[in-house]
C-alpha cells in the first residue's frame, strides 16, 4: 500500500471514529467533501497545508496520522481515547494521567496473582 493510501486509510478511520461524514470533515477543514474522498482513497496527493487543516480539524496530535502498525481495533480503541482527552486542560490531563496509572498498577497486580 502506498503512503496517500496509508495515511487516507488513516483519516478515514480518525474521521469515522469521531462520527463523522466526509462533509463533516470537509466543513470542519475548510475543504470540498469530494476532495476528503479522494484524499481517503489515496488518490490525492495533498500538500502539507491541508494535511494540517485535516489534523486540526480532527482534533488529533500530527503524528496519529501515521500510526499504521496498529491492528484496527487497538486502534479503534486509541482513538476513542485520543478523543475523550484531546481537549482537556493539562491539570486535567496530570490527574487522569494519575488515574490511569493507578488503574494500569492494580490490573498488572491482579494479573500476577492469577
Amino acid at each position: 500500500m502506498s503512503l496517500p493510501e496509508s495515511v487516507g486509510n488513516r483519516i478515514r478511520e480518525l474521521r469515522k471514529a469521531k462520527g463523522w461524514t466526509q462533509e463533516q470533515l470537509a466543513e470542519a477543514a475548510g475543504l470540498h467533501y469530494s476532495y476528503i474522498g479522494g484524499v481517503e482513497r489515496g488518490d490525492r496527493n495533498i500538500s502539507l497545508e491541508t494535511l494540517e487543516k485535516i489534523i486540526l480539524a480532527l482534533q488529533v496530535p500530527p503524528f496519529e496520522l501515521f500510526q499504521f502498525d496498529e491492528t484496527t481495533d487497538r486502534k479503534e480503541i486509541i482513538n476513542k481515547l485520543m478523543l475523550l482527552i484531546n481537549s482537556r486542560e493539562t491539570t486535567e490531563l496530570e490527574i487522569l494521567t494519575t488515574i490511569t496509572k493507578n488503574i494500569v498498577d492494580l490490573v498488572e497486580l491482579q494479573q500476577k496473582k492469577n
